[in-house]
């Protein structure tokens, strides 16, 4: 469990990770999806593009030396790409009645567990709400 609620404290463990709050401290608590960016293998892929360009219409190389190397640039950067297969970054965000704001960034196998948890206090909250101005 990473996320851990008592009557009076939500209490969250993740890795190294800890925090622990009061249920009426937190404001908002949820999860937050932002796209991967590959900014190190598109970099990647214009450098090996502009060296075999560079190569191909300003050098005296013959039968095409420099297209072998290419290529297997070309695979690895490939392979470095496509060998993660989650298209998305993970963070559980908190904020507080303080204006204090925690990210943590969580694995992609572990968003479905603690996504369900969120709801769960989410849950609760409203639960408690509802109480309150009954």
């Amino acid at each position: 469990m990473f996320i851990t609620i008592f009557t009076d404290t939500i209490k969250f463990h993740y890795k190294s990770k800890n925090w622990q709050y009061d249920f009426d401290e937190i404001k908002e608590l949820g999860l937050l999806k932002k796209k991967k960016k590959y900014f190190l293998e598109n970099g990647a892929f214009i450098a090996v593009t502009a060296v075999a360009y560079y190569c191909m219409i300003f050098s005296d190389l013959m039968d095409l030396y420099y297209i072998i190397p290419t290529l297997l640039c070309y695979v690895f950067i490939i392979i470095a790409r496509f060998d993660n297969t989650s298209e998305f970054v993970y963070f559980v965000f908190v904020k507080d009645i303080y204006r204090k704001e925690i990210k943590i960034k969580i694995a992609a196998k572990d968003r479905p567990l603690i996504g369900e948890q969120i709801d769960h206090f989410l849950d609760l909250q409203f639960e408690r709400s509802i109480k309150k101005t009954a």
